[in-house]
């Protein structure tokens, strides 16, 4: 595998997924996406799909609050379907998988001069990812009225 730089579309298999994507229909790149995230996630042992699963992720992210488009000639030139909330917890699994210790030697991936800002971009996609704390409803003892709060 060929590494160029740190982005989640800087490696050749991860390049090759952006180009499977523009390659299928419109209505099919959202399983493709679900399902390089699930096999991830499932995965035991070496992962085979890491580095789509990270494409996949950045793509996930780039659509919440707080992400970043993608923005590089390597990644998918045709849009991206809406995607449904339930991948960015898929994406944040599978972005823990690829973290993990028992997910074979994921610092290879990059040159090890990089390994620190690549797995600083994991980690950034991940706090992307991360569903927002959840509302809780407090009664307001001044006010008389009930008001959400996150819970912290």
């Amino acid at each position: 595998m060929g590494t160029w730089d740190t982005g989640p579309f800087d490696n050749d298999t991860a390049a090759d997924f952006a180009n499977a994507l523009d390659d299928a229909e419109p209505e099919e790149r959202e399983a493709l996406i679900r399902g390089v995230l699930t096999r991830t996630v499932d995965a035991t042992g070496w992962l085979t799909e890491g580095e789509e699963a990270v494409a996949a992720a950045a793509l996930i992210a780039a659509q919440c609050p707080g992400g970043y488009p993608i923005d590089t000639p390597y990644g998918p030139k045709e849009p991206m379907p809406a995607f449904p909330e339930d991948l960015r917890m898929l994406a944040d699994e599978a972005l823990a998988r690829v973290i993990s210790e028992e997910a074979g030697p994921a610092s290879t991936w990059v040159d090890p001069a990089d390994w620190k800002q690549w797995r600083a971009n994991l980690t950034r996609l991940r706090t992307v990812l991360a569903p927002p704390p959840p509302c809780i409803l407090l009664f307001d003892v001044e006010q008389g009225q009930s008001v959400a709060r996150r819970k912290i």
